[in-house]
């Protein structure tokens, strides 16, 4: 799918979804996909996010909605001890991402041969694999009130996102998991 992909779905809920295709390269040694559910929309924070002041934050979907291509191609990054954000630790890409109820998921490859010490983590190799995470960097954010107890973000721009220990999210509903397959899709 190029672009962007916006269809009704039961009860009036409508899905919005973007990709960018990558063509498929069997056994590439640096292209690991991966899935996730980067953030919660509608549904406020279970904790303050880095930046917010101490605020909890909720993302409106239609905020959600209108940054989607924003996500597009921003990179995925981690920081040893799966506890944060670091930006100068890309270690893969978005290659899509959509809106369906409550969850904002995305998908991509991770790069596996240029970050070897991160894949036994993520992959189950390692005890916890399923105890991972995401949280989503943004810029240009808009707050409706910047006096409420809870920030209800109505605009921002994806700036990149981060693979870490769900409890260390600021949304504990969030995933992260290596895909089985190059061709399955969220």
């Amino acid at each position: 799918m190029d672009g962007l992909m916006q269809c009704r779905g039961v009860r009036g809920f409508a899905m919005r979804a973007m990709a960018v295709e990558f063509p498929e390269v069997e056994g590439h040694p640096n292209r690991l996909p991966f899935e996730g559910c980067l953030t919660l929309v509608d549904v406020p924070s279970d904790k303050a996010p880095t930046g917010a002041r101490g605020h909890r934050v909720i993302l409106t979907r239609a905020a959600a909605e209108a940054a989607l291509p924003s996500l597009l191609g921003m990179a995925v990054d981690y920081k040893a001890g799966w506890d944060g954000h670091d930006a100068r630790q890309k270690c893969g890409i978005i290659a899509s991402a959509h809106v369906d109820g409550k969850k904002l998921l995305v998908s991509g490859y991770l790069y596996a041969r240029d970050f070897p010490e991160m894949v036994p983590r993520v992959s189950g190799l390692v005890a916890g694999a399923d105890d991972m995470g995401m949280s989503y960097e943004i810029a240009e954010a808009h707050v409706a009130d910047m006096r409420a107890p809870a920030w209800t973000l109505t605009r921002a721009t994806f700036t990149g996102a981060a693979i870490l220990l769900r409890e260390k999210a600021a949304y504990r509903g969030t995933s992260f998991r290596l895909r089985r397959s190059a061709s399955r899709r969220i």
